[in-house]
């Protein structure tokens, strides 16, 4: 079926209602006015409706053709966004890049890496994704995301990927100040312990085994969302568990959150940066200049050392 609405009638329209004649239009889209008419006839025809009024001194849209012109510029602009995103692409860069963040650390930790790669200029939209446990590495096996920032080295599945090292990060024991393990002297044992639910952030893999860590047998749990959660969970006095210490050290400092001796021992976790490798068995993983550009950005050392120890043992 043919469509009468075309590009450029539309752009006739718009030059139209903007000049505020077909003579100004004419002069905008350098053609001469019976061109302008032909075209706006042409389309009243082919669609059967008056999209001017002549009636008086000067042509006036009908409510069709005011409904026509703004869904019209809609068109107009995803035909620019469309051969803009086109000529991106050819030259390289993405139209949308996803990255994962391991919810041991705070998503804004990468504000100021955006904010510089805003600086240039390039239109490439950014997807900043929470992941919890094995959920980051989920992600990226199943190409929800093309980077993770911060995947630990537990839930690592098999597969071509290219990683590395960004640090590690340790955890502290930590329960609000007015606990009732405040009061127990230290190093507090698994019974006791026991005794109050674990708050856990639930695991965001949807393949992949979820996972969990630092719960007593026995021990009720209480699920939250994500770390930030987890925090707020137990500064609440809603229950304890571990915690990533530098995500925590304000809290800590200030006696919101109190760190209690326990005789468990929770080692800290190794933080990878990771994206899958360029090339692969039977098929070819195109890496675009905007994941260049934030792998080699991520992976300057020491930049992160506010939620990441770069020193792993």
């Amino acid at each position: 079926m043919h469509n009468a609405i075309t590009i450029d009638a539309l752009k006739v329209l718009d030059a139209i209602d903007r000049r505020g004649s077909f003579a100004g239009a004419a002069t905008e889209l350098f053609r001469v006015p019976s061109a302008i008419s032909y075209t706006v006839q042409k389309l009243e025809d082919d669609l059967d409706i008056e999209i001017f009024d002549r009636s008086g001194h000067r042509a006036k849209l009908t409510p069709a053709g005011h409904y026509l012109l703004e869904e019209g510029r809609a068109l107009l602009d995803a035909a620019d966004t469309l051969a803009h995103a086109t000529k991106q692409v050819a030259q390289g860069w993405e139209t949308r890049i996803k990255i994962a963040v391991n919810s041991l650390l705070p998503v804004e930790a990468l504000f100021p890496v955006v904010q510089d790669f805003q600086a240039l200029g390039v239109p490439v939209e950014i997807q900043l994704v929470e992941e919890v446990f094995a959920g980051a590495w989920d992600a990226l096996q199943c190409r929800r995301v093309d980077l993770v920032f911060g995947a630990d080295s537990v839930s690592r599945p098999a597969g071509p990927f290219t990683t590395r090292i960004l640090g590690q990060v340790p955890f502290t024991y930590a329960v609000s100040p007015d606990h009732p393990l405040t009061r127990e002297s230290g190093p507090i044992g698994e019974d006791t312990i026991a005794r109050f639910p674990a708050i856990v952030a639930a695991d965001t893999a949807r393949h992949m085994q979820p996972a969990t860590a630092g719960i007593f047998s026995r021990q009720r749990t209480i699920t939250v969302s994500n770390i930030e959660q987890k925090i707020q969970a137990q500064a609440a006095g809603l229950g304890v568990g571990w915690l990533p210490e530098p995500r925590v050290r304000d809290l800590l400092a200030s006696g919101e959150l109190v760190a209690i001796d326990v005789e468990a021992v929770r080692q800290p976790v190794v933080l990878h940066l990771v994206r899958h490798q360029e090339s692969q068995t039977g098929e070819r993983v195109c890496q675009g200049n905007a994941l260049k550009w934030f792998w080699d950005r991520l992976s300057q050392p020491n930049q992160f050392s506010r939620w990441i120890d770069p020193h792993t043992q």
